[in-house]
């Protein structure tokens, strides 16, 4: 299959990296610098489970002519969505399938607006990864699963055509049956990593050894999975234990995406992940006291800051 990655950043690095590494056709959409960069140096990451390096990856920048891909993948950040979108439009077939890899839900009705119902699967990833000073990927957790599917649940011929294409590879695709209560319990998740971790300025381990620091842990999980279940979110029943169980396993020193951008001094994905979840919460009458608190956080920092 033909694979269009959008970007070769942290997380379009490392996946494209390691599709590209078994040798499937995977190019990377990238911007002139990063292109200039990979031509040099190439496609190089540094991962616990093995390093990549490609030495002449494909790449492409927006606009450029191509032949159309099979799928895409989308990693970019929330607040970028609307420009990848109008880079892709071209490279965009009948047959084209978009797998985004965005933390949250609200991405899905933009691209699916943009692109149709029919294109759009459903899609997440779970790794610890960045991108060092020299363009590097570093990947450090032992975690580095990319789960997709359709969003019915429906084993198509498409489908397990993509999973074929993805199978044998070093890292851990999965193709999943409920990909879009997947998706929701990972936004409920990464809700939470990220709203203590940024509000704290911590990494977990830390936050959530402080008797204060655990319970905010809680009650993210409390107030966030209320509103997601208000609006028929399909939560599975106990999935606030099994995430608070899980953020209790998690490396000591393991920080969220969100976390990792304030430091960078970048903007966040605040309105994507926090926001929207507010505005739910606004509609259905739900006070959410801790998560206001954390958006505010954020917006603060990114008016100071940026």
């Amino acid at each position: 299959m033909r694979i269009l990655t959008v970007g070769a950043g942290a997380i379009g690095g490392y996946f494209g990296g390691r599709l590209a590494e078994k040798g499937e056709d995977v190019t990377f959409l990238v911007r002139e610098k990063r292109k200039q960069q990979l031509e040099q140096e190439g496609l190089m990451a540094k991962s616990i489970h093995g390093d990549i390096k490609i030495a002449e990856p494909k790449t492409i920048k927006a606009g450029e002519q191509a032949d159309d891909f099979d799928v895409i993948l989308l990693s970019t950040k929330a607040y970028h969505l609307q420009g990848a979108i109008e880079d892709i439009r071209t490279y965009v077939s009948e047959e084209t399938l978009i797998v985004p890899l965005l933390n949250g839900i609200a991405h899905m009705d933009v691209l699916i607006a943009a692109f149709g119902e029919e294109k759009v699967l459903g899609g997440l990833c779970f790794i610890e990864t960045t991108l060092d000073e020299n363009g590097k990927v570093i990947q450090t957790s032992p975690i580095h699963d990319f789960v997709f599917g359709e969003r019915s649940g429906e084993k198509t011929e498409r489908i397990l055509r993509l999973q074929k294409a993805f199978f044998g590879t070093k890292a851990n695709f999965r193709l999943s049956d409920h990909i879009e209560q997947e998706m929701w319990h990972k936004y409920l998740f990464i809700s939470t990593l990220s709203g203590v971790t940024s509000l704290f300025r911590s990494p977990i381990g830390p936050i959530r050894e402080e008797e204060f620091g655990l319970a905010a842990v809680k009650e993210v999980l409390k107030e966030a999975s209320a509103i997601m279940r208000s609006i028929g979110a399909p939560l599975a029943d106990g999935i606030e234990e099994a995430q608070v169980k899980k953020l209790n396993e998690i490396g000591y020193e393991m920080k969220s995406s969100l976390q990792r951008d304030m430091e960078k001094q970048q903007p966040t994905e605040a309105d994507h992940f926090f926001g929207y979840l507010l505005d739910q919460a606004k509609t259905q009458g739900l006070e959410t006291p801790v998560l206001a608190a954390i958006y505010a956080n954020l917006k603060v920092f990114e008016k100071n800051s940026l």
